[in-house]
């Protein structure tokens, strides 16, 4: 891929990592915040890793939204700041998100299904989790439908007549981020045929994800210096299939070589949900 000699202000060009299968034809699996048998490797892929530039999204918030593009950026400032209280994420936190997700949306329901705080993660063990570097989808459509049916048993079948969205809510903590910023997907550059499930084995749950191999065309976005008032919205599936908008969001971290070397380490939560219309 030829890259532009110069580069647009705040873009970036550096690195990202995609999926290469197994040589052997085993299934492709990953251990996530759980340590894996002795005779296991952590995951049986082979880590891709190439050189793509990534667009600064700051100033084209506007022109870029969750059904055109699989991804938005929002103002929203929370009443929390700290999130280290669990009560208060799941109770004050939890209603603000499903509150935004309504309005934002126009949703008539949503059901916040599970969240993950990354933070402290340097020399921790593998159940406090870092920035995920591998270029991903959280869940798929199949997977989604289990956990609902699992969480919401007497209203599920209900639910799942009308269109179903996961939508995962990014939010930094206590500081922009300059370290391990987040790279998007544009929807309308994936290609369906790079997408691979993969078996995710974590805290007493499995479930599938997607991995996503190289393809040049791929155009990527973040928010240079995305602060805590500042969320993400990433589509993670979207069972209405013939509705002819994004149907889901690659996105992976990424080192950006300009943030000040004493810049705070990237700490963020992102509350995962289901939006029923």
């Amino acid at each position: 891929m030829a890259f532009p000699a110069t580069l647009a202000p705040g873009d970036v060009q550096s690195k990202l990592t995609f999926f290469l299968p197994d040589p052997s034809g085993e299934p492709a699996y990953q251990y996530l915040r759980v340590v894996p048998p002795p005779d296991k490797p952590r995951r049986n892929s082979i880590d891709d890793i190439r050189d793509v530039v990534i667009h600064n999204a700051r100033g084209l918030e506007d022109t870029l939204s969750l059904e055109v593009n699989g991804f938005e950026f929002l103002n929203h400032t929370s009443a929390e700041t700290e999130f280290l209280d669990e009560d208060a994420i799941k109770t004050r936190y939890f209603a603000e998100i499903e509150e935004l997700l309504k309005r934002h949306t126009g949703a008539k329901r949503v059901h916040i299904y599970g969240h993950l705080i990354r933070r402290n993660y340097e020399g921790k063990g593998p159940e406090v989790p870092g920035p995920a570097v591998r270029v991903h989808v959280d869940l798929t459509l199949e997977t989604g439908t289990a956990i609902l049916c699992q969480q919401l048993p007497n209203e599920a079948e209900d639910l799942l007549k009308g269109r179903f969205r996961a939508i995962n809510v990014w939010r930094p903590i206590g500081a922009p981020v300059h370290h391990d910023p987040l790279a998007m997907a544009d929807w309308r550059t994936v290609s369906l045929e790079d997408l691979v499930p993969v078996r995710a084995i974590d805290i007493g749950a499995e479930y599938n994800i997607l991995n996503v191999r190289y393809n040049e065309k791929l155009k990527w976005y973040y928010l240079k210096e995305q602060n805590p008032s500042e969320i993400a919205l990433i589509k993670c599936f979207d069972s209405a299939t013939g509705h002819g908008g994004a149907m889901l969001c690659p996105h992976g971290s990424f080192h950006d070589s300009g943030s000040p070397p004493d810049a705070p380490r990237r700490q963020s939560i992102e509350v995962r949900a289901f939006v029923f219309d």
